[in-house]
């Protein structure tokens, strides 16, 4: 089989989600599909996917079958084609030794371009929660958008857009270290990117690579809970009207009864008079 034209013939229609692809030509006009040569093709620097992975089994597929669904691509001025979706499509078909791969055409501007990739990526469910999270990111900080209109865009509440771009509250050193743990969760990421500190977050995520769910963070989390979340300590003072002394004593808990003050009290004055208690030296 010659290496030039392997995957979906010119007289068939070029397959893709239905409803992706519906969509798109409602929104930018009627795609166009094509046999494209692949020197004619460049990557998309915005591309959302920041690994393409193991190619292995893609590339064997395609040597074997061709490129099975097409690449989206946009045209550019000067006559080449940039990618909008499927650059794992096009890397292996790359290494398969294609000299032409099937594309739809789309004509569409800067800020779609990674709209479209994002929609594509996450139709197909297979981007990490940090690659959508920036990938979002780009939208409203490359592109002016909203995040309401980034929901929009994405068939996504915004409620959901908000809490994916807050992962990156994550430094990107220990973005890096849930990549190298496998920790791809967007629930457990979450609750690490709740954190808000580093250290403590640097914790959850060994935890995390330990085996630990959602509800164990959480349930650690409500263990490290400042005093105060827990309920205020309780504390008695005592300074006699034109004493020359005030005495304070603070306790682990929030309730106290009589007895218990009565008897801390009995305890510090038998202490210090065993001589258990150091006095301060002037």
């Amino acid at each position: 089989m010659s290496s030039r034209r392997r995957g979906l013939p010119t007289e068939a229609r070029m397959r893709h989600d239905s409803h992706f692809v519906e969509s798109l030509a409602e929104r930018f006009g009627e795609a166009l599909g094509r046999f494209i040569p692949i020197e004619d093709i460049e990557t998309n620097p915005e591309q959302p996917r920041t690994s393409v992975g193991d190619l292995r089994e893609l590339v064997k597929s395609i040597e074997s079958k061709g490129v099975l669904e097409p690449l989206l691509v946009r045209p550019l001025p000067d006559g080449r084609f940039r990618i909008i979706a499927g650059e794992r499509r096009f890397r292996a078909a790359l290494e398969a030794g294609l000299a032409e791969v099937p594309c739809i055409e789309l004509e569409v501007a800067d800020s779609e371009v990674l709209e479209i990739a994002l929609i594509e990526n996450l139709h197909r469910k297979d981007l990490h929660p940090f690659e959508e999270a920036e990938g979002l990111a780009g939208l409203t900080e490359r592109h002016g958008y909203t995040q309401q209109q980034v929901a929009d865009a994405i068939g996504k509440s915004r409620v959901s857009v908000t809490e994916t771009m807050s992962l990156l509250d994550i430094p990107e050193d220990l973005r890096g270290e849930c990549r190298r743990a496998d920790i791809e969760a967007k629930s457990v990421l979450l609750e690490i990117a709740r954190l808000k500190d580093p250290e403590k977050m640097r914790d959850a995520i060994r935890r995390a690579a330990a085996g630990s769910s959602r509800d164990d963070l959480r349930a650690r989390k409500k263990e490290q809970a400042s005093p105060s979340r827990r309920g205020k300590r309780f504390s008695f003072v005592y300074k006699p009207k034109g004493g020359p002394y005030k005495l304070a004593l603070s306790f682990a808990k929030s309730r106290v009864e009589k007895a218990e003050l009565v008897h801390a009290l009995k305890e510090v004055i038998k202490q210090l008079e065993a001589g258990e208690i150091k006095l301060p030296r002037r």
